[in-house]
């Protein structure tokens, strides 16, 4: 999803829509982006938090097992690499594959939830850390890559996008 301008006018209306649906769930376009920078601003990152969660002012995320270094930087490495070839697995021979299956499998069933402080905000959202495809094929979710990674210029520029006609 970092990659928004490289994406086809099918593939940015579609990014734009499921967007627009977490943003609203969680109080507008000013909340959400208010969460995108307290996370940006927290160290260490807060997918380390012991207490498996992330306060700030106007809501948490909440999941249920501790994320350690070592994973988390295997992901920051990899989520580079599938942008090029629109998957998180590397090849089978590689001999990464089998730090990037346990690093999948140990994140997969993890459920991200998203919710804003006041329930008449919204009634917040659940984001899991992949889509898998198949068995062969994993992607990053475009909405956990969002919350953690991207630039927030690109949630504003999905924000902000006005599907053509």
């Amino acid at each position: 999803m970092c990659d928004f301008d490289n994406l086809n006018d099918n593939g940015k209306k579609l990014a734009h829509e499921q967007l627009m649906l977490c943003v609203n769930a969680f109080g507008g376009q000013n909340f959400f982006l208010q969460l995108l920078e307290g996370i940006r601003k927290t160290k260490p990152h807060p997918l380390m938090a012991k207490s498996c969660g992330f306060r700030f002012i106007l809501g948490t995320i909440k999941w249920e097992k501790v994320i350690f270094q070592d994973k988390l930087d295997l992901l920051m490495q990899i989520r580079k690499k599938e942008s090029k070839n629109g998957n998180l697995l590397p090849d089978k021979e590689d001999k990464s594959y089998k730090k990037v299956l346990n690093l999948i499998r140990t994140l997969a069933p993890i459920e991200f939830e998203v919710k804003p402080k006041d329930e008449s905000d919204g009634e917040g959202f659940i984001v899991k850390a992949f889509d898998q495809i198949n068995e062969d094929i994993t992607r990053i979710n475009p909405i956990f890559d969002l919350l953690f990674f991207c630039a927030i210029d690109t949630s504003k520029k999905i924000i902000n996008y006005t599907p053509k006609a």
